[in-house]
């Protein structure tokens, strides 16, 4: 696939199919059934998938998460009313498509995932990725510090996602974001997992992640907090360094994220998730992932219509903030 990189000239943007005038169930399946890349003369925002899954540690299926995050994304409308806003309207947001990635060799992937990330994430464009399980993450990571510099984190998870190694393997998806701040991607002065919660195999798990530089908001915290005092916690953490928000659907109560590799009780509410991703609003959202939907434990689509959903208010804030450039 070619990627035309050239920025949009000053044109009306494609918005999605009508779904008063066709079916919300016809037509392409890309994501809210907005253009594809190469039907436009330019874009803003882009939509891309990485159907990869070969770096879980339990239950595998999310390289079918793109997929399926589109199909629930037919459901979504062109007006925001909780952000009162048009992301359709406001810029050019277009379905990349997936990214090729080798399925038997991570580290061969992670070099094929940052060298399709490469052109779409050119001339600092924000973009959002739908996985894949949360590996994805780190070529994302590279690409998008390219262009940025060293980026702070704002990471909705079950789980750290900042262990060493698994079965001696350094690239996993529990292992991102150690990779990502040894190699100096990320302000870790200004990056924090929110959400965590479950069992570790050790106290040392969380000091091993102190020493990283992280902050954690534990997903117990929203009952004393609430989302307010949630994003307000974020928001003073990330100052107004470029942001790069990862959220492994995990991160949600299996009650409301059936579909994921890793669950674990005692999560947020997808209510909960998009009053705080709306809370962020006003920071400088460089790209974002939405990771570990597997489709073949998602009765009723229920995982991914909650991973459509957040990735629809993240695309209105990337929207809004382009417009503005």
């Amino acid at each position: 696939m070619t990627i035309d990189t050239a920025p949009r000239p000053q044109e009306e943007p494609v918005g999605p199919v009508d779904g008063q005038s066709s079916p919300r169930y016809a037509g392409f399946t890309t994501f809210a059934r907005l253009p594809r890349i190469n039907d436009v003369s330019g874009w803003d925002v882009a939509v891309v998938g990485v159907p990869f899954d070969a770096g879980v540690t339990f239950r595998s299926g999310a390289r079918f998460g793109p997929a399926a995050v589109r199909e629930a994304s037919r459901l979504l409308r062109p007006y925001n009313p909780a952000l009162e806003s048009m992301p359709f309207a406001d810029a050019q947001v277009v379905d990349a498509g997936d990214l090729d990635a080798n399925p038997f060799d991570i580290e061969s992937a992670l070099h094929d995932m940052q060298k399709g990330f490469a052109p779409l994430m050119s001339d600092g464009r924000p973009v959002i990725t739908l996985g894949g399980d949360h590996t994805v993450a780190l070529p994302a990571l590279r690409a998008v510090t390219a262009e940025h510099g060293p980026v702070a984190l704002v990471h909705f998870d079950a789980h750290l996602d900042t262990w060493d190694t698994y079965f001696g393997a350094p690239y996993t998806h529990g292992t991102p974001f150690r990779r990502a701040s040894e190699e100096g991607l990320l302000r870790n002065d200004r990056s924090a997992h929110v959400g965590i919660r479950g069992s570790l195999y050790s106290k040392q798990d969380l000091l091993d992640d102190h020493d990283l530089g992280f902050t954690i908001v534990h997903c117990r915290d929203f009952d004393r907090l609430g989302a307010p005092g949630i994003i307000d916690r974020i928001l003073d953490r990330i100052g107004d360094a470029p942001l790069y928000i990862s959220i492994d659907i995990d991160v949600l109560d299996p009650g409301f994220a059936p579909g994921t590799g890793t669950p674990e009780a005692g999560g947020m509410t997808s209510r909960e998730l998009l009053e705080v991703l709306r809370g962020l609003s006003e920071t400088r959202i460089v790209s974002a992932d939405i990771v570990e939907v597997s489709p073949p434990y998602d009765h009723a689509s229920i995982t991914a219509v909650a991973a459509a959903n957040l990735a629809y208010e993240l695309i209105t804030i990337m929207s809004a903030q382009q417009a503005a450039r």
